[in-house]
């Protein structure tokens, strides 16, 4: 999910690492909680992490799914727009004629949708001895790319890494984006739960455009602010011109729908 555009110099960002339970309402009022907090704050842009309204896992898929619009992204609308920010919505599970899908929505400033991404990649694993999933056995794959206008820039990664993936990926594929794209990247998870039969790595993150990690949570819930400087993306593009000298002739990135 990228953010495009830009004339601010400089935001806030909040990154909410949430406590996902088996309850959707309590996970509703807790991660509407949180961004009324964040914009407290002096955030600007929030975001909520993926799977945020339910347990992440097949098993839950369909007993959560929704249509949207529908209930859970009414309350991001709403409370986006009483907050007056832009509010990525993490993603949950959609519904629509009869396939499910691992869905993430965007409110503006005005609680109008910005964007709705159906996740295109489905997360399928198989590590002997240590994980298996595949979101496959019950996901569609999304289509479409997403990307949606505001006044800042960065790559924005709702996630759940697991404790496999999590120590060995999820900060070096951030890193690795970050200084190739020259841009801030953030990573959302939610927050850790032994308990769950899923067990996210937490660590939500933020990488500036030189690879450095300025911001990062531990494994519990929690709230991750960082204050986000455009004019230190600009100076970096400057002095390392990577964007100007991609060579457009040998190669480049085709959307084919």
């Amino acid at each position: 999910m990228r953010a495009a555009s830009g004339a601010m110099a400089s935001f806030r960002l909040a990154l909410i690492q949430l406590h996902v339970s088996a309850v959707k309402s309590d996970n509703l009022q807790r991660a509407c909680g949180l961004v009324r907090e964040a914009s407290a704050k002096g955030a600007k842009v929030v975001a909520l992490p993926e799977c945020f309204n339910s347990p992440y896992g097949t098993q839950y898929f369909k007993e959560y799914a929704e249509k949207i619009p529908g209930e859970s992204t009414q309350k991001l609308s709403e409370v986006a727009k009483e907050c007056n920010i832009y509010l990525i919505g993490g993603s949950i599970p959609e519904e629509d004629g009869g396939k499910l899908y691992n869905t993430c929505t965007v409110f503006g400033p005005d609680g109008a949708m910005l964007a709705k991404h159906r996740k295109v990649h489905l997360f399928d694993i198989n590590v002997p001895g240590k994980i298996q999933f595949k979101e496959s056995e019950t996901l569609s794959p999304g289509n479409s790319f997403s990307m949606f206008d505001t006044r800042c820039q960065l790559l924005i990664y709702p996630g759940a890494f697991n404790l496999t993936t999590g120590p060995a990926h999820w900060e070096l594929l951030q890193r690795g984006r970050a200084v190739d794209n020259q841009v801030y990247v953030a990573t959302i998870s939610p927050a850790r739960d032994e308990k769950a039969s899923y067990v996210a790595w937490g660590h939500s993150t933020v990488v500036n455009p030189w690879g450095e990690v300025i911001a990062k949570a531990g494994a519990e819930e929690t709230v991750v602010y960082t204050d986000i400087d455009l004019k230190k993306l600009a100076e970096i593009r400057q002095q390392i011109p990577i964007l100007s000298q991609k060579r457009c002739d040998l190669y480049g990135v085709e959307m084919k729908k």
